[in-house]
């Protein structure tokens, strides 16, 4: 679609142009037997620079080309009862165009409700210039703290929320892998995350929006942005996206580690249990070290597998750690349920982008088929 929908724009818009040159008798054109008046030959002319323009928005990614699609579209059609015998075929070009239009309004509908929760958490947030020192370990377990000074939040500004863009491939179980993409912004000082997923599952562009925030959790997944695949806001969903809300927390903001609503007790040298609770929610997760101090393995037993609503052993083993702005962080991860009969990968993540106490809201279009 990304490809073929421009070259239809593009020869669609060219053909108009027949018209136009009909009616001033600019060249003979054979396929149009009928007269044109010059009237309606500024009419071609306009359809045929609607389909032009709509051509290059599209391209340039613009929110606005559906709108002048079906604009376009409308325009054509009209020309082409004029001339029916003749432009019949037209027609079905039309609707192509005016079936992807739909498809764009769809999924930019969907995107906007991300892109405007984001933007309001933006605008909430209430930024200071604090750092985290030595003084705020103090409380922490020996492992958290070789973690904290190992991934550098020792001397940097406070963490008030983190961009994460991932790529990667999920699949259910018994079924094959998919590709994704997702861009996603996490709040910590009023937990919230809001993850926005753009996958292509057997050639079909699907899109997921996770909602987590205030005390309410969201799960929706859409076919074209159209056909909803998953729809899930029962209560039971709140504790899980904690869960994972604090699985983020863990690997990718560290420096909020610090956060008093999070309890310790430390196992030994190399593992600690974190208590967290959040709106009368409270999970629990245990973190294992390795020798360097890397966070190499998340394990909770308070996450709920969505498609049976059951709750199963989770966890996130983690590899990788780069330098990533200006943190040392894992860049590969899996997300594993650990069934009755045996583990399941059901995510593979690499880090593609991180940014920290981001304090504008800059739209992109994720969703671009």
């Amino acid at each position: 679609m990304k490809i073929a929908i421009p070259i239809i724009l593009f020869v669609h818009g060219l053909i108009h142009l027949m018209g136009f040159a009909k009616a001033f008798g600019l060249v003979e054109i054979e396929p149009l037997s009928g007269p044109i008046s010059k009237s309606w030959g500024w009419v071609w002319l306009l359809a045929a620079l609607l389909f032009l323009v709509t051509f290059v928005l599209f391209i340039l990614k613009k929110d606005v080309w559906p709108v002048l699609a079906i604009a376009a579209v409308l325009l054509s059609q009209i020309l082409i009862l004029t001339v029916w015998s003749d432009a019949k075929f037209g027609t079905l070009v039309n609707l192509i165009i005016l079936i992807a239009a739909i498809i764009g309004l769809a999924t930019q509908n969907f995107e906007n409700g991300y892109q405007k929760d984001v933007a309001l958490a933006i605008e909430k947030t209430d930024f200071h210039t604090d750092t985290v020192t030595e003084k705020d370990l103090v409380l922490l377990p020996e492992p958290v703290k070789k973690y904290l000074r190992y991934v550098g939040a020792v001397g940097k500004p406070k963490v008030y929320n983190v961009k994460i863009v991932f790529e990667g491939e999920m699949r259910d179980k018994n079924k094959d892998w998919f590709a994704f993409t997702s861009e996603q912004y996490n709040f910590f000082e009023d937990p919230t995350r809001l993850f926005f997923m753009k996958a292509k599952i057997k050639g079909l562009s699907t899109y997921g929006y996770h909602c987590y925030k205030k005390n309410k959790a969201s799960m929706s997944v859409k076919l074209l942005s159209l056909l909803p695949v998953l729809q899930v806001g029962k209560p039971e969903l709140f504790p899980t996206e904690t869960v994972t809300f604090f699985n983020d927390l863990c690997l990718f903001a560290p420096a909020v580690l610090i956060d008093d609503r999070i309890s310790w007790k430390e196992i030994d040298d190399r593992s600690a249990k974190a208590t967290f609770s959040n709106k009368g929610t409270t999970i629990s997760a245990i973190l294992h070290f390795n020798e360097k101090g890397q966070l190499v393995n998340f394990d909770s037993n308070d996450r709920i597998a969505v498609d049976e609503m059951k709750t199963y052993p989770f966890s996130t083993p983690v590899k990788n750690y780069l330098n990533s702005n200006g943190f040392n962080l894992p860049t590969y991860g899996e997300a594993v349920w650990h069934y009755p009969d045996g583990k399941f990968v059901y995510g593979r993540f690499e880090l593609k982008e991180i940014e920290y106490n981001v304090s504008e809201f800059e739209k992109k279009i994720l969703s671009f088929y």
